[in-house]
């Protein structure tokens, strides 16, 4: 039941293997976002992972060391396990493409999109594509008329989140309207703004998608099966209660409609090299709907990815290795193709 994406398709589209003797690799965790445990977690595990594979790796953490060391300490790429802000959302990525260092995963502005849960929203309802009704409300528009209005609007349940956080963190469902003002003081613990959606009753699923461009492939959709519809925090990192299905168990069909629709979603938000779609499917009638689009997914002993590429033949190390192959810098692309047309002769625009 897994997409055209299998592990020997997959190989021949990734870029030739990189001089392992020559490269000084950085597996940037830790940082300063509230996701920080995680990201030790996602970086101890790619460290081991491309250590094992002959990889000259190192551990870097940006909470603890300057961006500098990484060019005064000759690191030549850098696999960011980094997860939230500060390393998922653009900053790190543009600190990277100034000091010309490849990185892997999104460029600047997808990651900066992707990291915002209502602007992601944004473009993919401008690009036809399902998502949860929502309502975002800045500081100053959460007034308690305006709160109340949310259940009038959504009807109950809904998801009340904080726009740029990811791993479930600071978000609630609310089934009961005395439950709404609790769950909003929640989620602007750890965000200003506020996301409140539509809940869609029905199975969670995720689909990993890896590549860029034309090239980008989407691994087998895993079914995610938590106690009490409860897949927050606790039950993805620190408990073996939650059920991972894959195979899917849902059909041929609903699962290749559910691999295109985030595949899109992965295109329509400019992301590459590798990234992790969320969505939840509502019962009634099998539609899928997106939720988030990661794009520096989690890298755990609980995480998705590696899960669903193991089921495609895919190894944790080789994914690992093919991430970090799969390394840009968009200004240094831009350096070099520039550097071409003068060479060429044919001159560039001013």
């Amino acid at each position: 039941m897994t997409s055209p994406s299998t592990s020997s398709s997959m190989q021949k589209e990734w870029p030739k293997p990189f001089d392992i003797k020559s490269e000084k690799v950085a597996v940037m965790m830790g940082g300063t976002s509230a996701e920080r445990e995680i990201s030790l977690m996602s970086g101890g595990g790619v460290l081991t992972a491309l250590k094992a594979k002959g990889v000259n790796a190192h551990s870097f953490d940006p909470a603890s060391a300057s961006l500098s060391d990484l060019k005064a300490q000759g690191f030549t790429r850098v696999f960011i396990a980094l997860h939230g802000r500060h390393g998922e959302d653009g900053t790190i990525q543009g600190a990277l493409e100034l000091m010309g260092i490849p990185y892997t995963g999104s460029g600047v502005m997808a990651s900066a999109i992707a990291m915002d849960k209502h602007m992601t929203k944004q473009i993919w309802l401008a690009s036809g594509l399902c998502t949860p009704r929502s309502i975002y409300l800045k500081p100053h528009e959460q007034t308690h008329a305006r709160i109340k209005q949310i259940v009038e609007e959504l009807e109950l349940p809904l998801m009340v989140k904080p726009p740029r956080e990811g791993s479930s963190i600071g978000i609630s469902k609310v089934a009961r309207e005395d439950e709404l003002e609790r769950a909003v003081k929640e989620a602007t613990k750890f965000d200003p703004e506020l996301l409140c959606e539509s809940f869609i009753q029905g199975p969670e699923v995720t689909c990993p998608i890896i590549g860029t461009g034309p090239q980008a492939r989407c691994l087998p959709v895993i079914r995610i099966e938590a106690p009490e519809g409860g897949y927050d925090y606790q039950n993805k990192y620190f408990t073996d209660d939650v059920k991972y299905h894959c195979p899917s168990g849902l059909s041929s069909e609903l699962e290749k409609e559910i691999q295109d629709l985030a595949l899109k979603a992965y295109l329509a938000l400019g992301c590459r090299g590798w990234g992790r779609a969320d969505l939840m499917i509502r019962a009634q009638d099998s539609k899928p709907f997106l939720l988030e689009m990661n794009t520096s997914p989690g890298m755990t002993s609980h995480s998705l990815v590696p899960m669903s590429a193991k089921a495609s033949g895919i190894s944790y190390e080789d994914l690992c290795l093919q991430i970090l192959m799969s390394a840009t810098n968009d200004s240094k692309a831009a350096q070099g193709a520039r550097a071409k047309l003068e060479t060429s002769g044919e001159g560039v625009a001013a």
